[in-house]
């Protein structure tokens, strides 16, 4: 098994798909069943990693697989990637979300179906690598390929104000992804400078931190970049359009994956490659984090449409992923990284059962909904379970992640748990109310509506099957997340987490 370059093969078995699907054109039979197919593999190949993973006989090592390889050693980069459980989940994450992204595109997607498809599958292609890249420079370059297929799928297949919406997430990202490039190269001069080896390697530029004065500039250019992408207030609105514009599939790698990319990055990069600055970071990013959970738990109150109060829902929640990374205890980076897994799982099924309604209806307003209990009672018995996990129902997933984060934030920092324990009861008041106005009241569309049919009701019971594991055992998922984060974290900061 080791023999076989398996990370490789992660990230670029969906670029051969991307291109098999493309090379069917407009033949939407040919171009779906290439990329089911592909996207089948993919999921496959990653549960046999997991299984492997979590076998006994496997090492008890922070890192589970690498590779490496000379690219351009006259300037310090390399073609190196890793894989651990963190990296591990969230490539699994991917995986899933891919093949409902197909399945949920089955009828949707009619028109240039071969383009579509390889769109999808490239931006998988993006994100697996940029999860396991263990090479800033090759960091970057995932990090950037990631955003070309959204802008497209957006753009072209989206609603009906998707050029605006696609051009905005553009020049959001691209202005992060400039201040981002800053900070990586003037964090390789600095090293360069300093220990005389100029490199890339994520290893290495640990071993190796720059001097204080000049981590301050360096966090600052970083974080910039990488707060577009969570994204956290002010850098949030090109969000809510690109979600409310977006195709069904588009909102569900946006929400489910892309996002993660950002907090990701945190985790992985700006924050174990920067330690002295991440002190001095924490207060900043605590105050952006609950300021994201405070107003877009009150704005989403506000929204008269369905995508774009989940997508405001998006903001809160990663806003308390960024606080527990913020904290750096492992309780809080645990439930950080959990809550990354969750987040993917139970609003990539809320934005999918938007999706499902407005084919349905033909609208997205709130004020066109109501009373959807009678006409579509699977629907909305899936809608009552997805809306309960996001709102934190003990139980269900969102609830342990939600847990260690206020917990492992209280050690550090008290008064902001109890500021995001407040934030996360605000929160319930959108909740509610979205329930309310869909699938409650009376009845106020005009024709009978069709329930779940068979694929659809695939998709969400898949979506929540994994809400009930995580939420009843999250033993094995905390496992694999808490070799990697003792990994980045300081040895005073290490809580068992075996009551969970």
């Amino acid at each position: 098994m080791l023999a076989v370059p398996l990370l490789s093969l992660l990230v670029l078995l969906p670029l051969g798909g991307g291109l098999l699907a493309l090379a069917c054109g407009t033949r939407l039979r040919a171009a779906r069943g290439a990329a089911l197919v592909v996207s089948l593999v993919e999921l496959a190949l990653v549960g046999g990693l997991l299984a492997w993973a979590e076998s006994p006989a496997t090492g008890q090592g922070a890192w589970l697989l690498s590779e490496s390889r000379a690219w351009l050693p006259a300037l310090g980069i390399g073609y190196r990637l890793g894989l651990d459980g963190v990296s591990l989940l969230l490539v699994l994450l991917t995986a899933l979300l891919q093949v409902l992204c197909v399945l949920v595109s089955w009828r949707q997607i009619e028109d240039r179906p071969g383009l579509y498809y390889f769109l999808l599958l490239v931006m998988q292609t993006g994100v697996n690598g940029l999860f396991l890249a263990q090479d800033l420079f090759l960091f970057y370059l995932f990090w950037e390929l990631q955003l070309i297929p959204m802008f497209f799928l957006v753009g072209i297949w989206g609603h009906e104000r998707r050029i605006y919406a696609s051009f905005k997430l553009v020049l959001f990202t691209l202005a992060g992804s400039l201040m981002l490039l800053l900070g990586i190269l003037g964090l390789y001069a600095a090293h360069g400078a300093q220990t005389g080896e100029y490199t890339f390697s994520l290893a290495a530029l640990a071993s190796a931190p720059p001097a204080a004065g000049i981590q301050t500039w360096l966090m600052a250019a970083m974080l910039i970049g990488f707060a577009v992408k969570v994204p956290l207030v002010p850098l949030h609105t090109w969000l809510p359009e690109a979600h409310t514009q977006a195709p069904t599939a588009g909102s569900v790698l946006l929400a489910g994956v892309l996002l993660k990319t950002g907090a990701y990055a945190i985790f992985r990069v700006a924050l174990p490659l920067l330690p002295s600055a991440a002190s001095l970071a924490a207060p900043v990013l605590i105050g952006l984090a609950l300021a994201g959970v405070f107003y877009a738990a009150w704005i989403a109150r506000a929204q008269e449409d369905l995508k774009r109060l989940v997508a405001y829902s998006s903001i809160t929640h990663l806003g308390l992923v960024v606080l527990g990374l913020a904290a750096w205890d492992l309780l809080s980076v645990s439930g950080a990284v959990l809550q990354m897994i969750n987040h993917g799982l139970s609003t990539s099924a809320l934005f999918i059962m938007a999706g499902l309604l407005q084919a349905r209806l033909g609208t997205r307003r709130l004020a066109d909904m109501g009373g959807l209990w009678g006409a579509m009672p699977r629907f909305s018995a899936f809608f009552l379970f997805f809306a309960m996990a996001s709102l934190g129902l003990p139980g269900l997933n969102n609830f342990v992640g939600e847990l260690l984060v206020l917990l492992g934030t209280y050690r550090v920092y008290p008064a902001a748990a109890v500021a995001g324990f407040v934030g996360l009861a605000v929160g319930v008041m959108y909740v509610l109310g979205m329930v309310q106005a869909t699938i409650f009241g009376p009845a106020k569309p005009d024709a009978s509506l069709p329930d779940l049919n068979a694929r659809e009701a695939l998709i969400l019971g898949v979506l929540a099957a994994a809400v009930l594991f995580i939420g009843l055992h999250p033993g094995p998922v905390l496992e694999l997340i808490e070799g990697p984060v003792r990994a980045m974290l300081h040895p005073g900061s290490q809580v068992a987490l075996a009551v969970f």
